[in-house]
């Protein structure tokens, strides 16, 4: 299992609304995330805005390829567009850190 981390930004001016739209993701956008391979996934975000995205999966380009064949990550992604800084899709802006350490 892969484990991979990004960074995003978020609008500071929309960091509420973007943590209640996390309070309430569709039901089929959760289970299109688990059916595309996308394990233990996990959101954090500080108070500036940083997004620190984590999930562990078999093969991160398969899991990105199967949610973007989607139509509800399609329209997800239309409507979580607005909140980042670089204004566009945020599954087309995660580019995956290198992991240096691991304890295990």
């Amino acid at each position: 299992m892969r484990r991979v981390c990004f960074l995003l930004q978020v609008r500071p001016d929309r960091l509420a609304e973007y943590r209640d739209r996390h309070e309430r993701v569709w039901p089929e956008m959760r289970a299109a995330l688990r059916e595309a391979g996308w394990r233990n996934y996990s959101l954090f975000l500080r108070d500036d805005g940083l997004l620190v995205g984590y999930l562990e999966t078999e093969d991160f380009a398969a899991a990105q390829a199967a949610m973007a064949a989607t139509e509800v990550n399609a329209r997800w992604q239309a409507e979580m567009a607005e909140f980042f800084v670089h204004g566009g899709r945020a599954d087309e802006a995660m580019v995956p850190l290198d992991e240096v350490f691991h304890l295990d």
